[in-house]
């Protein structure tokens, strides 16, 4: 029963997934003429591959992930950040489902055919397992390499803080301390930040503004806040060499306070295996003399 009642049920998704991409449902009247009237909003930044094997084989199945309304905000910011697109995010996903939903199926027929059977309900409960976690793991990795990032480029936008308060004590202004600053740093951070003063440059617009959408699509709130002082000093003429200094030695603390945190959490999880070992050994000693007082009885 409980078999039928599984192969119903995966039945039943597959023809509703199938409809829904046969068949996708029409936008409302409201949304499309909202779309229509809105201001186009500006190119992203932040550059996108599209590559992948699996991406290529799971292109069928983005249309019906996104009518479920996948991914999130919060994962779509971290795809932007890992420079992958949603489009290949959804098809990798739909791939490594499928393929963990076959592979038990593979290796039960493999099974039969060298007259070895596990029953029907191993293969399936297996696929099931396997679906969801290749349906999850791209989901984890993102969050995982996003959130490496964006520590990387923390690091960095101190540095380029520094930099960038030390050119304006010289006497630079401020459209010459940030482009002069990025020029000298190298890495993933500087380059992003050095993509968004170049598209300043050739959208005639102020480079504190691409520095904020920069900060939005980072979900960096640090660089927001410095396009912010910068804002203040091109459009105001207000001082911010001193603020852009507290603004470095802050990202520094917050730094060391999280390094401190990790080196904390590391020791404590080095200690688990040093505590398993100890209770092992005592373990160890303590049953004969338990088996003995056992026997005495």
């Amino acid at each position: 029963m409980s078999t039928a009642l599984v192969l119903g049920a995966g039945c039943g998704v597959g023809l509703w997934a199938l409809a829904v991409w046969l068949f996708p449902a029409r936008p409302a009247l409201g949304a499309v003429l909202k779309h229509s009237t809105t201001v186009p909003a500006p190119a992203p930044i932040l550059a996108a591959d599209d590559t992948g094997w699996a991406a290529k084989l799971g292109r069928p199945f983005i249309a019906p992930l996104r009518a479920l309304g996948l991914p999130g905000t919060r994962l779509t910011r971290d795809l932007a950040v890992i420079g992958r697109p949603v489009a290949t995010h959804l098809a990798e996903k739909a791939t490594l489902a499928i393929a963990g939903l076959l592979l038990p199926v593979l290796a039960h027929l493999l099974l039969a055919l060298a007259r070895l059977s596990l029953g029907v309900a191993v293969p399936i409960l297996g696929g099931l397992m396997l679906a969801a976690a290749g349906f999850v793991l791209p989901d984890l990795q993102a969050r995982s390499e996003a959130a490496k990032l964006r520590t990387g480029f923390r690091h960095a936008l101190s540095a380029y803080l520094d930099l960038v308060w030390i050119t304006l004590a010289g006497g630079a202004g401020v459209d010459s301390a940030l482009n002069d600053s990025v020029a000298i740093g190298r890495g993933w951070a500087f380059e992003q930040i050095r993509r968004a003063l170049d598209t300043a440059r050739l959208t005639r617009t102020t480079p504190w503004a691409t520095l904020r959408q920069l900060g939005e699509e980072l979900d960096v709130t640090e660089l927001s806040e410095l396009a912010a002082s910068v804002s203040l000093a091109g459009t105001e003429g207000a001082k911010v060499r001193t603020s852009l200094a507290a603004k470095a030695g802050t990202l520094r603390t917050h730094q060391l306070t999280d390094a401190e945190g990790e080196a904390q959490a590391a020791t404590e999880r080095m200690s688990l295996p040093v505590m398993a070992l100890f209770l092992g050994f005592l373990a160890f000693i303590a049953y004969p003399a338990l088996t003995q007082v056992l026997n005495g009885l």
